[in-house]
């Protein structure tokens, strides 16, 4: 993945990552809201050795050894001994463990200056236990700096600074915690977007396709919320985004195979549900709309549904043909769309695949090709069943419906090889359900009109 690509998942994903940003500002604010306040209290020492100091010599020396030391005391203050001392000194009762857990201790660089701070949830105690950690340490010092035999310790540390009573509390620090979880919420989200993305093998992008087929993008079909209430172009007005896009497809499919006179195609998907055959039977009106001579022949014998759209009869057709009940002639039948004629499936057999293979089927195709411009023959989906590859075997070309969203890769892959595994060949592929927005990913027809205007005046002559 490339930017583009993290800014493009981003911008399709930016829901999820909204939601994971505010589930973790949402927590941020909870653990701030139920957190016990904590005040701080420090108080500072000066770490000095003890020793002539007419002396220049004597006193850098001692100035290193102190700071040598402070780094080693810094330590010492957050051990379980002083806080052992703090305790006996103040008549506590918590555990020594308990109490160095709120203890710490600083240094500054290249400083004898050493800081011991206490936090508590009562800035009184902090300040009383500063003191105490503070005083018991000075003491501590002496007695760990006096060598045998000696009475005065060779170091001694003095507190320059006693303990301030804190006014507002160190922790928790609302800002900071929400401003962290925002930023901890919009990495999560990203993070798992990408992922998701990364996981989602569905076809999204005209590209991909690109990759997958070895036939070009005719045709992009986007999504149509009224599609479902009004399939067919012929109900929807002349200029929606819809039927300008299947008269797009229809000029594109004049370029394949351009020196073959009479064409058949068939239209077909991976799967069911990707639209193909509402793309074939509004193909099929746009063609007849541009005059060309078409024929709609409904393939798929195990699930018709061309009959249905164009309010035909169902029950004499394509296996009423194939099994020589009835001639071919007497099979076709006229639609209200000049230029367009139908052979619906028939009554549904119960051996399709042998019927379209048969000789007969070949025999009906050609048949058909000799009579009407284009024939295209709306075939049972690749991967379910093999009556679509037998189909397309016959044809000069297969048109592979791809449902946006839907199909994945691997689906695609499948078909295709289905295909080429008895000799058909994709032609082209036909992008379908795509989104109205999000040009820069599908590469072809954005969903938009180009109605003429409309004006309440008269024109200008």
């Amino acid at each position: 993945m490339d930017l583009r690509d993290y800014l493009r998942v981003i911008r399709v994903r930016w829901l999820l990552i909204a939601v994971c940003a505010l589930a973790t500002v949402a927590v941020a604010a909870l653990f701030t809201w139920t957190a016990t306040p904590q005040y701080a209290s420090s108080a500072r020492m000066f770490v000095s050795t003890q020793g002539a100091a007419d002396d220049a010599s004597q006193a850098n020396q001692g100035g290193q050894f102190s700071l040598q030391r402070v780094k080693s005391y810094a330590d010492l203050l957050t051990g379980q001994e002083i806080a052992r001392r703090v305790i006996e000194s103040l008549d506590l009762v918590e555990s020594p463990k308990t109490l160095s857990e709120q203890i710490t201790a600083s240094s500054k660089l290249d400083t004898v200056i050493l800081t011991v701070t206490v936090s508590d949830p009562d800035p009184a105690r902090a300040k009383l236990l500063a003191d105490a950690v503070a005083d018991v340490f000075v003491s501590y010092v002496s007695e760990l700096e006096t060598p045998p035999g000696k009475d005065e310790a060779t170091i001694k540390a003095t507190v320059v600074d006693p303990a301030s009573l804190s006014s507002a509390p160190v922790s928790p620090q609302p800002l900071r915690n929400i401003g962290l979880g925002l930023v901890l919420g919009l990495i999560i989200g990203t993070g798992v977007a990408v992922i998701r993305e990364t996981l989602d093998t569905t076809i999204k992008f005209a590209r991909q396709l690109e990759v997958l087929v070895p036939a070009p993008i005719i045709g992009t079909i986007s999504y149509d919320t009224a599609a479902v209430e009004t399939p067919l172009i012929t109900t929807i007005d002349t200029y929606a985004p819809r039927a300008e896009a299947f008269r797009v497809l229809r000029t594109n499919l004049q370029f394949i195979d351009p020196d073959i006179e009479r064409k058949v195609f068939v239209i077909t998907s991976s799967l069911p549900g990707e639209g193909k055959t509402t793309t074939a039977v509004n193909l099929a009106l746009a063609l007849a709309e541009g005059g060309e001579s078409v024929v709609l022949v409904e393939g798929d014998l195990r699930r018709p549904k061309i009959s249905e759209y164009l309010r035909l009869e169902s029950a004499v057709g394509l296996t009423t043909v194939l099994i020589g009940k009835l001639p071919l002639e007497d099979a076709i039948q006229t639609t209200a769309r000049e230029g367009l004629a139908v052979v619906t499936s028939g009554a549904t057999p119960p051996n399709p695949a042998e019927l379209l293979k048969s000789t007969t089927m070949g025999t009906l195709i050609a048949a058909l090709r000799e009579k009407y411009d284009i024939v295209l023959i709306d075939a049972p989906p690749l991967l379910p069943v093999t009556d679509g590859a037998l189909l397309a075997a016959q044809a000069d070309g297969a048109l592979l419906v791809v449902r946006h969203g839907k199909t994945t890769t691997d689906q695609v892959s499948l078909a295709v090889e289905r295909l080429q595994a008895v000799g058909a060949t994709p032609v082209g592929v036909i992008f379908n359900m795509t989104p109205l927005k999000g040009g820069d990913g599908y590469g072809y027809g954005y969903g938009y009109g180009y109605a003429p205007e409309k004006s309440d005046s008269a024109p200008a002559i």
